[in-house]
């Protein structure tokens, strides 16, 4: 069980801060920046790790060259509580579906998804619409994207916005 953030040390906050900004900085960088040794910091992310904190690294991928020209959401109204964890199960199986919230509303949950193309998109709805339980999708087609991350502030409480910026500045000269 992940501890609250409450709960984390500054020098935890720092980690994840740096980590989540480049997840393939050095250990030896994290550790100059937070004021600790490299064997020290890795002890850090190995408890964060095992503490659920920290969830896994990833690459970001760019989805055009792979020919995913389609981004929605889809709202789905599913019509009793009691099909909510079949629906969930089904929606992992399907590799379209990057993204799936229980959400208040006129829905009961909300899907994000990346398709080939509209064909592949109405499939998708075809499969989703014939899950037990559910009544109706509405789908919103994204037409250009601005913001999208993951990224969590997380610095320490006593950071201020230019010790935040210096980081990010040492961290963008390193990579």
């Amino acid at each position: 069980m992940a501890t609250t953030s409450t709960e984390l040390k500054d020098t935890d906050k720092q980690i994840c801060a740096l980590l989540q900004a480049n997840a393939r900085i050095a250990f030896s960088s994290v550790a100059e920046n937070v004021g600790l040794s490299v064997p020290a910091v890795s002890d850090h992310v190995r408890k964060l790790e095992e503490q659920g904190i920290i969830q896994g690294y990833h690459a970001k991928i760019n989805p055009e060259p792979f020919g995913y020209d389609i981004t929605a959401f889809i709202f789905v109204d599913i019509e009793s509580s009691l099909h909510y964890d079949s629906f969930i199960n089904i929606c992992k199986q399907m590799p379209e579906v990057l993204e799936c919230h229980a959400t208040t509303g006129n829905s009961s949950h909300l899907l994000k998804i990346r398709t080939k193309n509209t064909r592949s998109l109405e499939k998708l709805l075809s499969s989703l619409q014939q899950i037990e339980g559910v009544q109706r999708t509405i789908t919103n087609l994204v037409l250009s994207t601005h913001i999208e991350t993951f990224a969590l502030t997380v610095a320490p409480n006593r950071t201020t916005d230019s010790t935040i910026e210096s980081t990010e500045k040492k961290i963008n000269n390193q990579s």
